[in-house]
């Protein structure tokens, strides 16, 4: 079982590079992130959610991450047992009645760990278009057919005594209205890009969820937004009182982001999940037109990140188009974090060309950490992450002439890409690591605790 860390109750003084200074916390808090766990998957949630814990704890709160449903990937760090809400009870008490009230040894024995493990690498099939039932019922929290679970969950809150509970995004807000009332503590929730989820249920999911979401919303404390773009998007959608929403920019842990490398082969990176939704046939498409252009010899293109079965298909397509480039192409899925790291290290341009609304977009500070100029659609957030970086140019969303045109400006122009990566590899540092959003989000917990009091 999780345990909190003990910890002096005097102030707690945190120096560190990434943030230039030294700040001083007169009141220590326990907090709790309450985090989906998605399998197999890398999920970048997931992967946000826990460096922001370990930043918090290093910061000397005590701050603990609870994955639920499934163990949650962590680039080869060991994976954390999903102790409530486990998968297997979840979805058994969505499709049958009699399971919910099934004897308690049956219970612990579909959420044991090594089962649990088992089923992780089949949350990659699914789709969002499939689990509109179970999305209504968690959004109803203690009226939805999971209340066991929630009990449980409640339960162990009460024994742990937080000061601050964080849902790691707004498909969880059915739990805030129990924790409140059994804790009398603030419940806080990251916005993680859930209206692209929301938006993909089939109807009638899709109207009762938002309108389930509206009045869950209520039972918020604070949400907190990575991008101005997305929280003002989320707060027109869930119908949010300015005082409920405030904007943290996400940061990254800079550990292992060394002096860019000398890339002596021009070469575009991709690195996101492999998916219609990322982009990557845009970039594909561009390639090609670079490739028959041929005005920069040699042009590579990488492409990284997460492929799961759901998206082999869509995958094998890709790579049946760029079949004349054999030799030119690389696909590296699923990689540790050092691998990832040499990745961005062999790159000279960078671009995920979402056709989606992205409500951030970590690898864009990956990429920028490591020296990387990007290329973005001019949409979504990106907009707002280049202007404050200063690390990439926009272009035409959904179109690969116009991605294909800007990453060869910048290919063909050494000296301009070199300014481009140092200006967003020094913004990042600056403004954009995990110990810094870790303390701008700490700072607006000790407020909400303080007004929820």
């Amino acid at each position: 079982m999780l345990a909190w860390r003990d910890l002096e109750s005097t102030s707690f003084d945190i120096t560190s590079q990434q943030l230039h200074g030294e700040f001083r916390w007169s009141h220590l808090m326990r907090i709790v992130q309450i985090t989906p766990g998605a399998g197999k998957m890398i999920c970048g949630a997931c992967l946000r959610d826990h460096a922001l814990t370990k930043a918090l704890q290093q910061a000397g709160h005590s701050a603990v991450m609870v994955p639920l449903y499934l163990p949650a990937s962590l680039e080869g760090e060991p994976e954390e047992n999903a102790f409530f809400f486990t998968g297997i009870n979840v979805y058994l008490e969505e499709k049958w009645s009699w399971f919910r009230k099934s004897p308690q040894w049956v219970h612990r024995f579909f959420a044991s760990e090594w089962l649990l493990k088992w089923v992780s690498g089949m949350a990659s099939r699914t789709q969002a278009a499939e689990l509109g039932e179970m999305t209504l019922s968690m959004l109803r929290g203690e009226e939805g057919n999971q209340v066991r679970e929630l009990n449980e969950l409640v339960a162990w809150l009460k024994t742990e005594k937080p000061d601050i509970v964080c849902l790691g995004n707004a498909l969880l807000i059915g739990l805030a209205r129990r924790i409140r009332q059994e804790l009398r503590v603030a419940v806080v929730c990251s916005l993680q890009g859930e209206d692209y989820y929301l938006d993909s249920l089939e109807e009638p999911f899709k109207t009762q969820a938002w309108k389930l979401a509206v009045e869950r919303a209520s039972d918020v404390d604070l949400f907190i937004a990575p991008s101005h773009y997305f929280g003002e998007l989320m707060q027109r959608r869930l119908q949010l009182r300015d005082s409920q929403v405030t904007v943290v920019e996400n940061g990254i842990d800079l550990s292992g982001f060394d002096v860019p490398a000398d890339v002596s082969v021009p070469t575009i990176g991709f690195f996101a999940r492999m998916c219609k939704e990322k982009g990557l046939d845009v970039l594909v498409d561009a390639f090609i037109l670079l490739k028959r252009k041929g005005r920069i010899p040699g042009l590579r293109l990488r492409i990284g990140g997460y492929f799961g079965p759901v998206d082999r298909e869509y995958v094998e397509k890709q790579k049946t188009k760029l079949r004349d480039f054999d030799g030119f192409v690389d696909f590296c899925p699923n990689l540790s974090r050092s691998e990832k790291l040499a990745f961005f290290k062999s790159l000279s341009v960078f671009s995920v060309p979402a056709v989606y609304s992205e409500a951030f977009g970590l690898y864009i500070l990956e990429a920028l950490a490591a020296g990387v100029p990007v290329v973005e659609p001019e949409h979504a957030a990106f907009p707002e992450i280049l202007n404050s970086t200063g690390g990439g140019r926009l272009y035409r969303p959904n179109e690969p002439k116009a991605l294909a045109d800007c990453l060869e400006e910048l290919l063909l122009d050494s000296n301009q890409t070199r300014l481009l990566g140092e200006q967003g590899r020094e913004a990042v540092f600056a403004r954009f690591s995990v110990v810094s959003m870790a303390t701008k989000i700490a700072t607006a917990y000790a407020k909400t605790e303080k007004k929820s009091a």
